[in-house]
């Protein structure tokens, strides 16, 4: 009897060290698995911290006809003249300052324009130079929403949007906004224009045509 329980004992003896020994193997991989983790999301933040403000698809138009506004980020490159190549922010004046060339009017143009205007200046001082301009943040693509509104204010957009989707953004209307009676202040060429916009004949479907596409510096009045 005493021989069979010291071997009973034994037995149990060896399965519990077998059975922690198990466990020290899991523990490690589990442990390396959760490090992998917090590297792979690290590492996420990181890329999001050093990419470009303006990612490939955060333009619905081709960014070579977007027109350039205050407060845009651009990077003038002129090859193999690093003296010569800047990354500037157009000034509120519309203007932005490069070596040899001095102020230069941005706003209003396209990138293409613009680097065009570029190699013609530098011809002064290069024979054919080779320039490019990329758009590395967009700024000046903002909206403006005031009134009965959840957050209104300055918008900033990164693409085309519409009137309801800009609404997303501002939270919808409060309890209080006639919903019948906004409007729209747009300036162009000089002039102000006021484009009256009625929330339930949109979204009814009486007049899907009023969710207009919105543009830069455009107002939105909602009462």
């Amino acid at each position: 009897m005493k021989t069979g329980r010291f071997i009973l004992l034994i037995f149990l003896a060896g399965s519990f060290l077998l059975s922690a020994c198990g466990v020290v193997r899991v523990l490690p991989n589990t442990q390396s698995g959760r490090t992998l983790g917090q590297s792979e999301k690290s590492s996420e933040n990181m890329v999001a911290s050093i990419s470009p403000s303006l990612p490939s698809d955060s333009l619905d138009i081709d960014p070579s006809d977007y027109v350039l506004g205050a407060e845009d980020l651009i990077e003038v490159s002129v090859w193999k003249n690093p003296d010569l190549s800047s990354t500037v922010f157009v000034r509120p004046d519309g203007k932005i300052s490069l070596p040899l060339i001095g102020d230069l009017q941005a706003a209003g143009l396209t990138t293409i324009e613009l680097r065009d205007s570029i190699k013609v200046l530098l011809r002064r001082y290069k024979k054919t130079p080779e320039v490019s301009v990329i758009v590395r943040e967009i700024n000046s693509f903002s909206i403006f929403f005031v009134g009965e509104v959840v957050k209104p204010g300055k918008i900033l957009l990164k693409s085309e949007t519409s009137f309801l989707q800009a609404m997303t953004l501002v939270g919808g209307f409060t309890e209080f906004a006639s919903v019948k009676k906004i409007v729209l202040l747009r300036r162009e060429n000089g002039q102000e224009q006021r484009i009256r916009i009625n929330y339930k004949d949109i979204v009814s479907g009486d007049n899907p045509d009023g969710n207009i596409m919105l543009k830069r510096g455009d107002t939105i009045l909602v009462p």
